[in-house]
């Protein structure tokens, strides 16, 4: 089993200058840092909060919107008004 792999990489220069500061910042080495940042982008993402229901009162013909995208076409229907 391997354990330890040499490989070369292309990285942006300011990118590779920001991660050598943050190295000598925490007292690590590019490679420590450069494999922090690798293990946290290859974290298995957050599951997502499941829909809610909402009771809510007034105007039975007022749409009322709780999820990101209905909030998103409700705004863009409000902006689309707006231009008429």
């Amino acid at each position: 089993m391997i354990s330890c792999m040499r490989t070369t990489l292309i990285l942006d220069d300011a990118l590779v200058r920001r991660a050598k500061r943050r190295a000598v910042e925490r007292d690590l080495t590019l490679s420590d840092v450069v494999n922090a940042a690798l293990r946290e982008a290859l974290r298995e993402p957050p599951v997502a909060a499941a829909p809610f229901s909402m009771v809510t009162f007034g105007r039975p013909e007022r749409r009322v919107s709780h999820e990101p995208a209905d909030l998103a076409a409700a705004a863009e229907d409000q902006d689309r008004e707006g231009l008429r």
